[in-house]
């Protein structure tokens, strides 16, 4: 008995030995071998993948921000508290009478896949649940809308109420005529609104459920946007696991953009092979749909970019099979050929593991005029990247309904001087004057963004 006992402790002195020798080398900055213009923009360079037994993890710890702390804005523009005290704020929706929607929200209790992950996947997950529980995404879910009312007009919320609770980790929210709908992590639910309601009483209808046949949700976050005559609303699905390891089975409806009926819940594929696509907004030149979507994990750093596209109806964007249009993954068996050939390639790269979250774009006419039509992006920043990336919202411009150029910072700071995360930004939308909103889930603060001149 001694010596089984002896051999037990001596395995678990290995363990903590190569765990803390792997956390530690970690820790080392790994040598940048792309400029920031190689990793960005509608052609980014693609280098080898790398694919190791354990992911690359680099978290930003979040501490949240010490007093009188706050992001900073770039050059002509300056930032204020809209709202703190929040409690995880993730999503972010304004009115048309100026009432400012808050989804305070995160991952709910998870279900299980059928399929018995193999000993790779469950080491994988496991760092990967201890790492993102450090990066201030293990919290419950406060399954709630908060309104926020600025009556003063001061760009300060002075009025907050519970808008909406008894909902399950809402994140998308679309006000169509006399109905507010919210996508929650299983469906969307159609309430009745009336302009000026602090809360609604009533209960919600359920328009048509969005998990399909799976109790896994791995990507919970659910985004919507209604169609310009409002009939449609469009809704982001991510998929169930990093690239189909859980069994294509589970996949069935995912890694897609449902364009749904507003009024009888039917449903279609808008498009298809988004892993994780993430916030939705109209070109407001072209009038085409755009998203952000996070890709794939464990290929390396620099691998793969997540991404800002237009979407076409009918289109297949690659995932699990291949990444940025056809550069197949060899992880992913069996492959699809034919799947790969009609994979498109999206229309701009934000560099590999940024977690774009957030997307507007820019029609009001507060802040300078070179913003107008162009799209704001919230960063929420790498887990599984060394050096770390994003924690920032960035601009991208747009020319004639196309990005152009590379991005640019407008809301950083994030980040402490030993990389610790004072916030992590999310969603991002403008007030009804035209400010910039940004829901910041680690800083529990609405930040809004205005010109230092007026």
């Amino acid at each position: 008995m001694k010596k089984i006992l002896l051999s037990i402790l001596g395995i678990l002195i290995i363990m903590l030995i190569a765990i803390g020798l792997y956390i530690y080398i970690n820790e080392q900055p790994q040598k940048e071998y792309l400029t920031e213009a190689q990793k960005v923009g509608p052609s980014p360079v693609l280098p080898k993948p790398s694919n190791k037994l354990l992911p690359t993890i680099k978290v930003a710890k979040a501490i949240g921000w010490p007093k009188g702390g706050m992001p900073h804005a770039t050059t002509g523009l300056k930032v204020n508290a809209f709202a703190g005290g929040l409690e995880h704020p993730r999503w972010v929706y304004t009115l048309p009478n100026g009432d400012v929607l808050v989804a305070e929200s995160n991952a709910p209790a998870g279900g299980r896949s059928n399929k018995k992950p193999n000993l790779e996947a469950k080491v994988k997950a496991s760092f990967a649940k201890y790492f993102k529980g450090r990066a201030g995404a293990g919290v419950a879910s406060p399954n709630k809308i908060i309104l926020l009312r600025d009556t003063t007009g001061n760009g300060i919320a002075d009025t907050r109420s519970v808008f909406l609770n008894h909902v399950n980790s809402p994140f998308g929210m679309a006000l169509v005529g006399n109905y507010f709908y919210v996508a929650n992590a299983d469906a969307i639910v159609r309430y009745p609104y009336k302009t000026g309601e602090k809360n609604i009483k009533a209960h919600g209808v359920v328009i048509t459920d969005l998990m399909g046949p799976t109790t896994l949700n791995h990507h919970w976050t659910k985004s919507l946007v209604a169609s310009h005559d409002g009939a449609y609303l469009y809704v982001g699905i991510g998929s169930n696991s990093n690239i189909g390891e859980n069994g294509m089975d589970q996949e069935r409806g995912r890694a897609a953009i449902w364009k749904v009926n507003r009024l009888t819940g039917k449903h279609s594929i808008y498009a298809s092979g988004l892993r994780n696509p993430v916030g939705l907004a109209w070109n407001p030149v072209t009038g085409a749909l755009w998203t952000v979507v996070n890709e794939r994990d464990d290929l390396g750093n620099n691998l793969v970019p997540d991404y800002l596209t237009s979407v076409k109806s009918g289109a297949f964007y690659g995932w699990p099979y291949s990444y940025y249009g056809q550069h197949v993954d060899v992880r992913v068996q069996p492959q699809r050929p034919d799947l790969v050939a009609k994979a498109i390639a999206p229309d701009y790269a934000l560099g590999s593991h940024v977690a774009a979250l957030g997307l507007t774009f820019y029609t009001k006419h507060l802040l300078p005029k070179k913003y107008f039509n162009g799209a704001f992006i919230g960063e929420h920043g790498s887990w599984n990247r060394n050096p770390v990336t994003g924690y920032k919202v960035v601009f991208i411009k747009f020319v004639k309904g196309k990005p152009v150029g590379l991005p640019q910072d407008i809301l950083s700071g994030f980040l402490s001087p030993k990389g610790e995360a004072y916030g992590r930004p999310v969603g991002v939308t403008m007030s009804k004057k035209g400010a910039l909103l940004v829901a910041d889930d680690v800083g529990n603060t609405i930040w809004r963004i205005t010109p230092t001149v007026l």
